[in-house]
């Protein structure tokens, strides 16, 4: 008996009692009660002219393919495909409505702020563990952390700071409390400060806060100290990591401080008002040294770079880690060793172990232009305040790049092939440039077709041969040194080292 639609053996047969034909019920119900007739035949066809035939149930034969053991496996191998494919889908939801999750909590979070109270318990509890409990984050397809992501709403916040910045520096002119030329021909050493311990000396990295006159030093010692300059004294000294601490970065809010160390950690510090600083936020997302951290202009937002060749996106208030980004596979073992915002805030600069500077996107996260030509690690970049010049150093020592051409237009080696260039600094009117190595030398900022010339050289007064991070201060009035001694030194005007910038 064969259903005379289908071709095949009726499970539920029924047969019509005006043509006398046998049909699957299923099949046959379908098609008269869209069209009312007979299929075959084309009589008028009702429900009550099909009968039901009772029969023993129907073992259905094997299709042509099961027959043989290729046409087995043929089908085993379909089977399998669409179990996976299947799998997949569903883990691909998942993911989503993880993220989606992720992102609603986040805005969650940002909207309602948490009580006094009930931040200093979860914050306790985050502490007493070692870790943030978004370290326990689910992980997504690939074994990666699942990350919210950068919400429409910061890349709004992001964009309208750019336009807001953009729009001021058209409009900016150099202050007329910038520190002239010939007195930074006069500069010389007017203190040094022993900030860091003597079993481990060593100030890695250094930032001067931009409303106070206060200055923070990374040290080989592990710990990150605050200095205040007018007194000469310091301030707070932070103990925490287990390693050096390769960078340190004020937020000019809320009296926060970050720090990133080779202990594959960042730490967000708050002050008081007794100048104590209490760490509020260790973050674990780095799975090797963490190299360098920059703020974002908005002070909301932070980025952190790492040997892992990651480098991550963070909301300050939170400690959430908004988007974790690399390169892939194929970048091999480039890892990342510096990085800056630049100063209108949607671009980021990285340097690589591989002596490469690579500029992103910071809306899409897209690596939108790579530089090459250095020789070593780039050691470290910094953005001029005029928005189109970019200094980068290496081992080979600095090259100058113009963003509005992408394109090296000027390259110093000032130190011999044994020397790398340790730190390169723009002042914030972009007049100067300061770079450090086995001295410390400040350059003229000229044009792009212009020679820039060197105004003041500094010897090494540490013995050790190797400065390692320089800053200037508010209108350039100072300079601060960091060497691989425990010593900060202050240059300046002799007789000017308090005085109030």
């Amino acid at each position: 008996m064969i259903c005379s639609i289908s071709g095949e053996v009726p499970e539920e047969p029924v047969v019509s009692n005006k043509s006398g034909l046998l049909f699957e019920k299923r099949l046959i119900e379908a098609h008269v009660k869209d069209y009312g007739k007979c299929p075959v035949t084309g009589e008028p066809l009702t429900m009550d002219d099909l009968l039901p035939i009772k029969t023993n149930k129907v073992v259905k034969p094997r299709p042509l393919q099961a027959a043989s053991i290729p046409g087995l496996l043929g089908m085993f191998q379909n089977e399998w495909d669409a179990l996976m494919l299947s799998n997949f889908a569903i883990e691909q939801q998942l993911h989503t409505a993880r993220q989606e999750l992720s992102h609603a909590l986040y805005q969650a979070e940002r909207q309602i702020p948490m009580t006094a109270s009930a931040a200093a318990t979860a914050n306790a509890s985050m502490l007493a563990n070692g870790k943030r409990a978004a370290e326990d984050e689910e992980l997504g397809p690939g074994g990666k952390k699942i990350r919210p992501g950068i919400a429409n709403l910061i890349i709004e916040e992001l964009t309208d700071c750019n336009a807001m910045l953009s729009q001021q520096r058209k409009k900016r002119q150099i202050p007329s409390t910038l520190a002239p030329i010939d007195s930074l021909e006069r500069y010389t050493q007017i203190s040094s400060h022993p900030l860091h311990k003597t079993s481990k000396p060593g100030i890695l990295s250094a930032d001067i806060h931009p409303k106070k006159d206060i200055i923070a030093t990374g040290g080989l010692d592990t710990n990150a100290v605050i200095f205040d300059r007018a007194s000469g004294q310091i301030l707070s000294s932070l103990s925490g990591h287990s390693k050096k601490v390769n960078s340190v970065k004020f937020v000019s809010r809320d009296e926060l401080f970050v720090t990133g160390s080779a202990d594959k950690t960042v730490r967000v510090w708050q002050g008081n008002e007794e100048g104590n600083y209490n760490c509020r936020h260790i973050l674990k997302d780095h799975s090797a040294e963490v190299q360098a951290v920059t703020i974002h202009a908005t002070n909301n937002y932070f980025v952190t770079a790492s040997l892992d060749n990651t480098w991550c996106f963070y909301d300050l208030s939170s400690g959430l880690c908004l988007t974790q980004v690399g390169l892939g596979e194929a970048s091999g073992a480039e890892g990342y060793t510096s990085a800056a915002f630049h100063p209108d805030g949607l671009i980021l600069g990285t340097g690589t172990t591989d002596a490469l500077v690579r500029i992103w996107d910071v809306k899409s996260q897209a690596n939108v232009a790579k530089f090459d030509g250095h020789i070593g690690p780039v050691t470290a970049i910094s953005f001029s305040e005029n928005g189109y010049f970019l200094a980068s150093a290496a081992h080979d020592g600095v090259k100058l790049w113009d963003l509005r051409k992408l394109r090296n237009f000027q390259t110093f080696a000032p130190y011999d092939s044994d020397t790398p260039t340790n730190s390169v600094e723009f002042d914030h009117s972009g007049s100067y440039l300061a770079m450090a190595g086995s001295d410390v030398r400040v350059y003229q900022v000229a044009n792009v077709k212009s020679q820039w010339n060197c105004i003041k050289t500094f010897p090494d007064l540490s013995g050790t041969g190797k400065a390692t991070c320089v800053k200037f201060g508010p209108d350039a009035k100072y300079m601060a040194v960091g060497s691989m001694d425990r010593n900060l030194r202050i240059f300046g005007l002799p007789g000017h080292d308090s005085e109030e910038s």
